[in-house]
């Protein structure tokens, strides 16, 4: 173990183990699952990587413990050969995951108490193993939809051939055909990613095999497709994993999710948003990952400046030159651009109109329970078929 921090406490309920993908919309979900575990009287350990040691910067709730496991590299590791990476880590964390767990079995009588189960981010199916042979319960947590699921799951039993080319596709609780481009990038490009098509698929290789399974996703939203994966595998939805405040208020502060890769901008953003009229601002984002081209960039601008609305645009600062010459200045009195922004309470704002996004799940989650219609501009991975979702399935954007 390395960085752990457990501290001598008088005992709770059951000792879960919560572990993400070091992706920041991974970790989000997955740490508002852990404050609702804890608020329930259970023992919660987050656990993260010595790659992403960074998390130790956020901001945990006190009845939530800090873990740090050692996972082959230092922060600020470069992935130069993400296979020789992939398969260092999973080593690595198999090692280190074990020896966290037999720390608990010998300490159980002064420290937390032993781990009932862990729950592991889908994209770690492999985690499955280690908590099997430590006589554990686990099983994943799947920071995607449903929808996105069934895709993943269909394609890896070979029910799904690809590449699909132009046909479209029907898949089981579905209730509408599917095109290339409605499915996940990995999918309907395989040759572009596939090593990161291998992670999706693999999320399935031994899914039936875990003892449960949770799902940031509402059952209302998708209740066919949530219907059919509980056939497979007992599924909870546990969704939509935001701030408490922003849905049921029942975790007292917890107005953020206490992590977020890039500094927010609030002092900038919120002052400009009270001094604007109701549903007058479009506010623009696509996400912590997603690029966009130079020519989608200067499309995007270029509509943001004939639209007759107000417009909060972020813009993270690696992506800033490929704004068009003079667009600030132009568009200084109609609108501002930053380089991140509190989004959950951006979206909460009286002024916001509508949300141009990426459609990554946690955006299209928040959106969605805050009732803010979007206009979808998917780029990758599960977010064509978010898009699907939004445009077509709940008709609550364009």
């Amino acid at each position: 173990m390395e960085g752990e921090n457990v501290e001598q406490k008088p005992r709770r309920g059951a000792h879960v183990l919560v572990f993400p993908s070091p992706l920041q919309g991974h970790i989000n979900p997955m740490l508002q699952f852990s404050k609702r575990l804890a608020v329930k009287g259970l023992e919660v350990t987050f656990i993260t990587t010595s790659s992403s040691h960074f998390l130790s910067s956020l901001s945990f709730p006190p009845n939530i413990e800090f873990v740090c496991i050692f996972d082959g590299f230092r922060e600020g590791h470069k992935v130069v050969d993400l296979e020789a990476h992939l398969k260092r880590v999973r080593t690595c964390i198999r090692r280190s995951l074990l020896e966290l767990i037999d720390y608990y079995k010998q300490n159980k009588e002064s420290l937390s108490p032993t781990p009932k189960m862990v729950v592991y981010d889908s994209f770690m199916p492999w985690v499955l193993d280690v908590i099997k042979e430590s006589g554990l319960m686990g099983g994943p947590f799947f920071t995607q939809s449903c929808v996105v699921n069934s895709i993943y799951y269909h394609v890896y039993k070979g029910s799904l051939t690809i590449p699909i080319g132009k046909s479209l596709v029907s898949l089981p609780a579905i209730k509408e055909f599917l095109g290339a481009d409605d499915l996940p990038s990995f999918v309907s490009s395989p040759s572009t990613y596939p090593s990161l098509l291998r992670l999706a698929l693999d999320q399935f290789s031994n899914f039936e095999e875990a003892n449960f399974s949770f799902v940031n996703t509402v059952d209302k939203l998708e209740i066919e497709v949530v219907d059919w994966m509980a056939s497979k595998l007992p599924v909870r939805t546990i969704g939509p994993a935001i701030p408490s405040m922003y849905l049921d208020k029942r975790l007292p502060n917890d107005k953020d999710y206490g992590f977020s890769l890039f500094k927010p901008e609030t002092d900038i953003c919120i002052p400009w948003l009270d001094a604007k009229e109701e549903g007058s601002v479009v506010y623009a984002s696509m996400g912590s990952l997603a690029s966009l081209g130079e020519e989608q960039m200067e499309e995007m601008a270029l509509a943001l400046e004939k639209c007759d609305k107000y417009f909060l645009w972020v813009i993270r600062a690696s992506e800033e030159d490929k704004l068009p010459p003079n667009f600030k200045e132009r568009t200084s009195k109609k609108g501002i651009i930053v380089n991140w922004c509190p989004q959950l309470e951006v979206l909460a704002h009286r002024a916001v109109g509508c949300f141009v996004t990426h459609c990554g799940w946690n955006s299209t989650l928040e959106a969605v329970s805050l009732g803010v219609p979007m206009v979808a501009f998917p780029q990758w991975s599960d977010q064509p078929t978010n898009a699907k979702c939004i445009v077509d399935f709940w008709k609550v954007g364009l």
